[in-house]
């Protein structure tokens, strides 16, 4: 009852209620990166939701778009502002996601939604994980975040899917706050931002 019915409920008034809470913050944060970013405060992406569904994820833009005299986009590192560094540490790009979960694209609890170009690289075991709505955080962002293998993600977000309950998405849901303070596993070692899933190897 809960995962078909009561879920979305929650979802939608705990987003509304924190999107409301929040909001100085994030009006703070949108004249900052609007100044930092060339009057571009926000990213777009299509992302795949449940059962593969495209949807438009937003979130805080942390990078601007400089490029190279060849018209390439520079690395994450040369492209993560000073203010962007400090929104992707405190996690406040992910506010803007709170509309995406009001629009019912995504859950508050959920694996997180990933490129469309993955979804041709994922076994049959790690496509499970769009059997459920994407979060804005999940089991495997409160097990290492981006800190662990893509592996290891995948194997989380399958187990969440297999054990979806109130309980443990109120685990996550608290655990979550520990890790943000903490400012834990949000860059892949030795990566501004994490790498891009390849595949598998065998």
């Amino acid at each position: 009852m809960y995962k078909f019915f009561f879920k979305r409920i929650i979802d939608f008034l705990l987003a509304l209620i924190v999107l409301i809470l929040v909001s100085p913050v994030f009006l703070i944060v949108l004249i900052l990166l609007t100044i930092y970013n060339s009057g571009k405060p926000f990213f777009f992406q299509e992302r795949p939701g449940k059962n593969e569904k495209i949807f438009r994820v937003i979130k805080f833009k942390t990078m601007n778009d400089k490029k190279d005299s060849n018209g390439k986009l520079l690395p994450d590192s040369i492209r993560l502002t000073k203010v962007g560094k400090f929104v992707r540490k405190t996690s406040l790009d992910e506010i803007p996601q709170l509309l995406n979960v009001l629009k019912g694209d995504m859950s508050l609890i959920g694996p997180r939604p990933l490129l469309v170009e993955y979804l041709t690289r994922y076994n049959k075991e790690q496509k499970r994980r769009h059997d459920v709505r994407p979060g804005i955080t999940g089991l495997a962002q409160i097990n290492g975040r981006n800190a662990i293998s893509w592996e290891k993600k995948f194997k989380y977000d399958v187990q969440y899917v297999d054990n979806l309950s109130f309980l443990l998405d109120a685990k996550i849901f608290l655990k979550t706050f520990f890790k943000v303070f903490k400012s834990e596993g949000i860059n892949e070692v030795g990566q501004a931002t994490a790498t891009k899933f390849m595949g598998n190897e065998s």
